[in-house]
């Protein structure tokens, strides 16, 4: 059974960064389409960044373009989200979770996952 586990979140000022890490075990992810969602209290749960299994597909919210940056490393069944340029409106719980399959959807909906992490807390202060 596939398992992942965030980590690498925290309270940072307007206009920093921070690196979220996304650890897979018990199944490898190199056929998965991976991708990045967060929720804000009374929000509901948005999809910001996706990738595909060969990484050769990357798709992000129009909110965090140009600002975040998704990669992964199969070999390591690792994947990240670069954030720079952090505004409060980042502010959320991060999850990564895993596709159905290897290709990655125009829309990064919440019905194309299903398996997901426990979630990061990111907190951007103005």
């Amino acid at each position: 059974q596939l398992q992942l586990a965030e980590s690498g979140g925290g309270s940072v000022q307007a206009g920093g960064s921070l690196r979220l890490s996304c650890a897979a075990t018990g199944a490898p992810i190199s056929v998965r389409c991976i991708a990045w969602f967060r929720q804000s209290p009374g929000k509901e749960r948005e999809g910001v960044a996706a990738i595909s299994s060969g990484g050769g597909t990357i798709r992000y919210d129009d909110s965090v373009k140009g600002r975040f940056t998704i990669s992964r490393d199969n070999a390591k069944k690792m994947v990240y989200l670069q954030m720079e340029s952090l505004r409060s409106e980042d502010t959320g719980m991060y999850f990564c979770a895993s596709g159905y399959g290897a290709v990655c959807r125009e829309e990064i909906s919440r019905s194309y996952f299903g398996f997901w992490g426990q979630g990061t807390q990111v907190t951007v202060s103005s």
